[in-house]
């Protein structure tokens, strides 16, 4: 049997991705690196939307209206505001800034994501992620589940030179994210204050990549740079991603860091449906129009 072969040290990067720029849900600006043409996903990811921040007044707040997701995964994780969420197997809570929620929509849900009543009357600032991880075949026919992490319950490391590390899921600096998942994945925001540099485990089985939030920096052994907006894509020649900010920076670099087992299995793929094959997809559509998943009451 082939060894996969473990390569150690600074990934290099391979590529560095500018958003773009569309409108989801109930009309909210996002900014997606991918999937755009010529770049459908980066397995096991299939998606990031970066949504704000944005200033609403009262009366404009808008979220993602009722809406089914089947097969993969969406991992929501809200910097800033307030968001309702419910789903037609009667779950429902509230995201407060720093919260993470991770729904395995498995076989089926219609799920809503929406301003709070609070955020509608007042208005307020909105600013988050969503991304969406893909299943595995052998489990996109699971049980839906939640895991809502509170922002407390969130490790965080500070580095001896003043970095910030907020440990999502997988594990870094000897902490551990709080979130099980169906595949190894690593998901980290990383704060780096002007002058400061880190390294955050990827391993070379990993697919990895930084999305920078906000500021500007540089990534691997040669220093590339990325600013706001960029996604930073590593090869496969190390097992840590090294990110650093430079001494004369304005401010601080805010980066997500991920990286995640490739599943390499076929994709076969319709807005909020992602399986194996274009019959999985049809029967998808199929059992959601006929109500088989559900709805919000």
């Amino acid at each position: 049997m082939a060894t996969t072969e473990i390569k150690t040290g600074p990934r290099g990067v391979r590529r560095t991705v500018r958003s773009q720029r569309t409108t989801e849900g109930g009309g909210f600006v996002v900014r997606r690196p991918f999937p755009v043409p010529g770049l459908d996903q980066i397995d096991p990811f299939l998606l990031i939307d970066h949504l704000g921040p944005v200033d609403y007044g009262p009366g404009e707040a808008v979220g993602a209206p009722d809406h089914p997701h089947r097969g993969f995964e969406t991992v929501t994780y809200l910097l800033e505001g307030e968001q309702t969420h419910a789903d037609s197997a009667g779950n429902h809570g509230v995201l407060r800034a720093g919260d993470v929620q991770w729904m395995t929509a498995g076989r089926g849900v219609v799920h809503a994501e929406m301003p709070s009543e609070r955020l509608v009357r007042e208005g307020g600032r909105t600013h988050g992620f969503q991304i969406w991880v893909n299943l595995p075949k052998a489990d996109k026919m699971a049980a839906p589940r939640y895991q809502d992490v509170p922002a407390a319950t969130i490790p965080v490391v500070t580095t001896d030179d003043g970095a910030v590390l907020r440990v999502i899921a997988g594990s870094a600096y000897g902490q551990r994210g709080a979130v099980e998942t169906h595949t190894p994945i690593e998901y980290v925001h990383a704060t780096l204050p002007p002058g400061t540099a880190v390294e955050v485990p990827a391993p070379s089985t990993m697919n990895a990549m930084a999305y920078v939030i906000s500021g500007a920096g540089t990534f691997g052994p040669h220093g590339a740079p990325g600013a706001e907006s960029d996604l930073v894509v590593f090869a496969d020649d190390g097992d840590v991603a090294t990110l650093a900010n430079a001494a004369d920076a304005d401010g601080p670099l805010d980066v997500l860091v991920l990286a995640g087992e490739p599943l390499r299995e076929p994709i076969a793929r319709y807005g909020p449906f992602v399986m194996n094959s274009r019959s999985e997809l049809v029967q998808a559509v199929e059992d959601y129009e006929a109500g088989r998943m559900g709805a919000i009451v």
